[in-house]
């Protein structure tokens, strides 16, 4: 019994099919969730890092459209490292994006915040 196959997991004795390489898919599923924890955590840090960023978006701009200074985000914890996409205009200014809500740089550390309209893709 020295070509016994076992669960690439538990590692216990594998029956059935040659080419099996787990012993049921609770099994499976352990060993790629193991497997990809790291990027995973990554991933989930960038998502909450944008979800925050978007909530205070859209905590200072109920209405739609704002100016505040950078001082307000700062005190929030919003995090300019992180947005979802950009919006450049034929005139070069540059909006950016946390999903849905948006912001853009004024003079003397003030913002325009935005909600993103259906032609700002």
């Amino acid at each position: 019994m020295e070509n016994e196959k076992t669960c690439k997991f538990c590692n216990k004795a594998l029956i059935g099919r040659a080419d099996k390489k787990f012993c049921d898919s609770e099994c499976r599923s352990s060993y790629y969730n193991a497997l990809n924890r790291n990027a995973n955590n990554f991933m989930r840090k960038i998502n909450r890092t944008l979800s925050k960023n978007r909530r205070i978006l859209k905590k200072l701009n109920p209405d739609g459209k704002a100016t505040i200074h950078k001082n307000q985000l700062i005190k929030l914890k919003f995090d300019f490292n992180y947005h979802t996409n950009t919006y450049q205009t034929k005139a070069g200014k540059v909006y950016y994006f946390c999903y849905d809500q948006g912001y853009l740089p004024l003079d003397n550390g003030y913002f325009a915040l935005v909600e993103r309209q259906e032609y700002v893709l």
